[in-house]
Parts: structure tokens; sequence; C-alpha cells
């Protein structure tokens, strides 16, 4: 199991110089979320900065870009990063792509598979095994001459991973992703019941088997000897799960557990934008499914004895922010990484 941070909207030299330390510390990787900011710059430097390290995009928002464009990024940084790179595309919400990116959304799940199949065109283009000929129901290419194909490499292949939620989006990763980014708000009872199903039903669908699937999973990792060192990241975990939480899209969450009707319950707050009474909604036993808490010497084996079985990565969702915090923490964290990995 890989243990890697997630983070977003940094200079490129900030970028660099944690990447630098994230490595001496024995993290495997970064995870770049495209948030304000494009991730591709910021890996970049990364990348330059900490030859060891695997970098992948947690997620880049597909739609608004042409499939192309997303193919030809993770080409250039597959070469250049010597293959320590994965392609993790998302949707993102409606709004988001229709209002801030002026782009088409139709039927998520159904885009997310005519954009994932073409990508795959035109990384098999790149590679000389077909001529580029895709013909999809959102996406048509058929024009690359070779004078605008990028130039072969060594590490041509590039592992091209989907986030999903819903059972749609997961038989999508199960047909045809080389990874599942797992939602950060997600309990056991979710992946078992839920993700891992529909993941097995869309796999059925290709003849593939699960374990061709990596699942790539956010952590609320919340380490601290004492209560008042933990309560700085147990109020952003708070914040997080009622941000996510207050979707309606993911009111099923609450609901598998019992806390049924929590989602209606912080809709009206948040368009109050009473985000102090949201946060006192998520109580301590919602906590226990959806964050790991623990002391710094036992946080690890928690991690270890929750996510071992099933994840290829894990990712801490809150690590970044406490290092930017407390920078003594890195030292902390680096032993956390060290335990997961060996």
């Amino acid at each position: 199991m890989k243990f890697d941070l997630m983070t977003s909207n940094m200079t490129w030299q900030v970028s660099a110089e944690l990447a630098k330390q994230l490595e001496d510390e024995g993290f495997s990787g970064m995870l770049f979320t495209e948030g304000a900011q494009v991730p591709w710059m910021m890996i970049a430097a990364a990348a330059m900065a900490a030859p060891k390290l695997t970098f992948s995009t947690g997620i880049a928002v597909a739609f608004p870009r042409s499939p192309m464009i997303s193919a030809q990024l993770a080409w250039e940084i597959a070469r250049n990063t010597q293959g320590r790179f994965r392609l993790g595309l998302g949707s993102q919400v409606k709004g988001h792509v229709v209002r801030r990116y002026s782009a088409m959304y139709d039927k998520p799940a159904p885009q997310m598979r005519d954009y994932l199949q073409a990508v795959q065109a035109c990384i098999r283009a790149f590679r000389g095994d077909e001529k580029l000929s895709y013909e999809g129901p959102y996406y048509q290419m058929s024009l690359l001459p070779p004078q605008w194909s990028p130039p072969r490499h060594d590490f041509e292949d590039i592992k091209i991973d989907i986030s999903a939620v819903g059972p749609h989006m997961c038989r999508v990763a199960g047909e045809l992703a080389d990874g599942i980014h797992v939602h950060p708000m997600h309990s056991m009872p979710y992946i078992q019941n839920r993700l891992l199903p529909a993941l097995a039903e869309g796999a059925a669908r290709a003849n593939r088997s699960t374990d061709a699937v990596d699942l790539i999973i956010p952590v609320f990792a919340v380490p601290g000897d004492t209560p008042e060192e933990q309560a700085s990241l147990i109020e952003l975990t708070r914040i997080q799960l009622a941000f996510y939480g207050s979707t309606p899209n993911y009111a099923f969450q609450f609901d598998d557990l019992g806390f049924t009707g929590t989602t209606a319950k912080l809709g009206p707050l948040m368009k109050a934008g009473d985000f102090q009474s949201m946060t006192e909604i998520i109580t301590d036993e919602m906590m226990e499914h959806f964050a790991v808490i623990g002391r710094w010497d036992d946080i690890a084996d928690k991690i270890i004895d929750r996510y071992q079985a099933i994840a290829s990565r894990v990712v801490m969702y809150l690590a970044g922010e406490d290092i930017a915090r407390n920078p003594a923490n890195l030292g902390k964290w680096g032993e956390i990484a060290r335990a997961v990995t060996q």
C-alpha cells in the first residue's frame, strides 16, 4: 500500500520544496487536485525536485478539456517523470462544468465512459498501435498527422484513473479504468456494500478482474497525542464532511449508516452560509466512520487495519494542511508513511 499526500494551489517553488521533503520522509507520491489552479505545472516542478515520487491528478477536470489535450498532457508528463505519473480524471459537478468552464455536461457516467475511451484511443495512436479513429456519442477524433503526434518514449503504459461515487460511474471504472479515486467522504460499509459490487459489475462487462483496478483512497487521518493537538484537524474534517454531506447526491452516505436526514439538515444551512451549525451536525459517531483518529504512534496501524486489504494507495487529505501549519510535524507524518509502506 502506497502512502501519498493530497495537495493543490501552490507556487511551483513551494510544490518543488514540498515534494523534496516528502520524498526524504518516505512518502510514496503526491496527488494534485484541480481547484483554483491547474495541476500540470505544479507536478512538473515537483517531479524535477523529487525523482522517486509518483505524481497523480486527483482529479483533473475532464469535460472542459478535449480528450486529445488530456492524453497529450499525460504523455508528456509520463515521459518526463519516467513513468511516475497517473492521470486521474473526474467529471466535476454540472454547475462548475457549465457555468465556470462553459463546457458540455450531459449524463456524467456515459460521457465519462466516452471520454475515457477517447483518451485511451489517443494513447494507442501515440504508441503507434493504431491510427486515430475514434467515434463515440460525445467525442469523435480522426486526424493525427505524424508531425502532430508526440514523440515516442519508454514510458507509454500510462495509468488512467477516474473518480466515482455512484454505481454508474463505479461500473465505468470497473470496465475501463486502471484505477478509481474513491471520494474522501466514504465509510467502509459504503466501499464494501456499494462501491466494490458496482466495480465488479463493470469489470465483468469487460471480462476483467477487479484486481486490475487500483483503489486510490483519500483519508481524513487525524493524528495527535492529546485532544488539543487533534482539535484543528478534527474541525477541518467536520467542515469538509458537512460541505460534502450537504450535496443531495451524497445523502445515502449518511442514510446507510443510520444517520437518516442529515443531508436534509445540512442543505439549508449551507445555503444560509451557517457553517458553524453545519459542523455541529457532524457528530463524533459520524467521525468514527469517516475519519481515522489516533495517536501519532498508533494511527499508522489504524490506517493499515482499515485499508490494507482494499487500497493500492492511501492519500492523506489533511497532512498538507497540517504540515503547512506545523512544519515540525513533517517528521511525524514521515514515520506514518514509512510504517504504512514497509
